[in-house]
């Protein structure tokens, strides 16, 4: 009896990603590695601090992000910051390049997942936050951690 799948092993998440953007779209993207970098991504060594996509020839590459160097690598490993090239069809490749030029939208790598043997990277189309809605939303999480913690403490 088959049952759900399993959910993707997320290995590296760009945590600012939702809090500096409103996220309107987001895209899963295959990512070319090396075979010393698979090694560091499946061990967790992956950061994706400000890590960011940019179209550079018609292809879509990823920018900061910090796979490090494999322990028991040797003189063949790999650079920790070098740009990385994203899998996409030309014609999402496209559209992504017109929303970004027509609506000043910017490309933010949010997640590194393994979906099956691969390893994948989720690409979303943000729009930067101007302060003040930064800091409604630290009000709303604010209340919102209020009335939970108000809930707990009447139903002791």
């Amino acid at each position: 009896m088959a049952g759900k799948p399993a959910p993707p092993k997320v290995f590296a998440t760009n945590k600012q990603a939702h809090r500096l953007y409103e996220i309107l779209e987001t895209v899963e993207a295959g990512i070319v590695l090396r075979g010393t970098e698979v090694k560091s991504v499946r061990a967790g060594r992956a950061n994706m601090g400000d890590c960011y996509a940019r179209v550079e020839n018609g292809e879509l590459w990823l920018h900061e992000l910090h796979i490090s160097p494999w322990s028991h690598g040797n003189i063949h490993n790999h650079d920790p910051l070098r740009p990385r090239k994203l899998l996409l069809h030309k014609r999402e490749i496209a559209r992504l390049i017109g929303k970004v030029q027509r609506q000043g939208l910017t490309l933010i790598a949010t997640r590194l997942y393994a979906k099956g043997p691969h390893i994948k990277a989720e690409v979303a189309l943000g729009r930067g936050k101007k302060l003040h809605d930064r800091r409604e939303d630290m009000k709303a999480q604010d209340a919102a951690r209020e009335i939970e913690r108000a809930l707990r403490e009447r139903n002791r």
